[in-house]
């Protein structure tokens, strides 16, 4: 990191060499050299609602970046939304999220601050926890002032809300106030500059403005790409069942890297910041590297290693065959039935697939199915192996 000095240019490209956008042009630079000039490290904000339990792959990538501001001497101020947590946030969502308990959220919040710290630097020097609480309980009066801020046909810009909008899918109050929530943030902590996903664009930028009306500064924003699930497609969430949690069991997290497609691995690499190998590595070498690399850099190298070989004492004692014969399978609604794709790639009775499936006798990828995987999403099953017993194999494709 020190190559990046202390140059404000330097240290603004090197923030952004692997960013989506850097908002607005040249404020990130703008901002490091007003620190600099005032003595001061920039305070950089991140948040991160407590709906789940476990911080998966996918929130490592940002949180990756805040090591990076920190490990040039910068604070990072991480933000656990116990009171946004209580409406969801909305972002590219086709409905209203469900809403957790207090307790569930306490609990959660309390696990994200342990496992967030498995990547970033606990120094109190460069590192704040706050949770928004603090302030989001907050007086009607300023309530008030906050919604203020900001128009109905602003917040109906934003593309999840104006397709709900158009299809007529309700929109609850609650969602429309919590882009305004996620900008108070940014007031209470006075953020210079703020990460997120692309999915997070409208809610950073809006942040500016309510900063703005407060009479603050207007943060930097920094938005980094979205990393995809387990299927390579739809992006990694708990909700979906396509995630890794970062405190999962190394031969788990092996595991279900195998099953990742091969054209999602270049986006793995370059978005969990490893060394990806060499193009001409086949394609399953580049693939145990790759799950060896994320084992390796939460658990360490001989747990990696030892999943590695236990991953290879269940699965590559069997190879799969160089020639495989493709089988057509059938979706519906993006979703494939196990036992009826078994029958249209093997020749056998969906009451078959089913009792193997239940007997642990069918393999994806390399991976056992459950006795409760009967459905499995399209994007998943396309172009994979499945292994039927010991000896049978049929590469699926399910038309689009």
């Amino acid at each position: 990191m020190a190559s990046a000095g202390s140059d404000p240019a330097a240290q603004a490209a090197f923030l952004a060499r692997n960013a989506a956008e850097a908002l607005p042009a040249g404020g990130l630079e703008d901002r490091l050299r007003e620190a600099r000039d005032q003595g001061r490290p920039l305070r950089v904000k991140l948040g991160l609602d407590p709906t789940a339990p476990d911080i998966h792959l996918g929130h490592t990538v940002v949180l990756q970046k805040l090591r990076e501001f920190q490990d040039l001497g910068h604070r990072v101020v991480l933000i656990v939304g116990d009171y946004t947590a209580r409406v969801g946030d909305p972002s590219g969502r086709s409905d209203t999220r469900p809403v957790l308990s207090a307790e569930e959220i306490e609990a959660n919040a309390h696990t994200y601050e342990r496992q967030a710290h498995r990547v970033l630097d606990a120094d109190p020097e460069r590192y704040e926890l706050r949770f928004n609480g603090e302030w989001l309980d907050m007086p009607m009066e300023q309530l008030f002032r906050l919604a203020r801020t900001t128009t109905v046909a602003q917040l109906l810009d934003r593309e999840d809300f104006a397709r709900r909008y158009a299809q007529g899918t309700p929109i609850s109050i609650l969602e429309l106030l919590y882009p305004l929530m996620q900008g108070y943030d940014s007031v209470a902590v006075r953020a210079d500059v703020e990460l997120g996903g692309t999915d997070q664009t409208f809610n950073l930028l809006l942040g500016r403005d309510i900063q703005r009306h407060h009479g603050q500064p207007e943060q930097s924003v920094l938005t980094m790409p979205i990393l995809p699930g387990i299927d390579g497609a739809e992006k990694m969430s708990k909700t979906k069942g396509n995630q890794i949690g970062i405190t999962e069991a190394p031969e788990e997290m092996f595991g279900k890297t195998m099953r990742l497609p091969d054209e999602a691995m270049a986006v793995w690499f370059e978005l969990l910041a490893i060394p990806a190998p060499a193009p001409d590595v086949a394609a399953r070498d580049r693939k145990r590297e790759l799950a060896r690399a994320i084992i390796t850099r939460f658990h360490g190298a001989e747990a990696a290693a030892a999943a590695q070989a236990g991953f290879d004492r269940v699965f590559v004692a069997h190879e799969v065959p160089e020639e495989i014969e493709e089988a057509q399978v059938a979706a519906q609604d993006g979703t494939v039935h196990v036992p009826a794709a078994l029958a249209e790639a093997f020749g056998i009775s969906r009451s078959e697939g089913r009792r193997l499936v239940a007997q642990g006798g069918v393999k994806v990828g390399g991976e056992v199915l459950g006795p409760d995987d009967l459905d499995l999403a399209a994007a998943r099953l396309d172009g994979a192996v499945v292994q039927l017993g010991r000896r049978r194999f049929r590469r699926l494709r399910v038309p689009g």
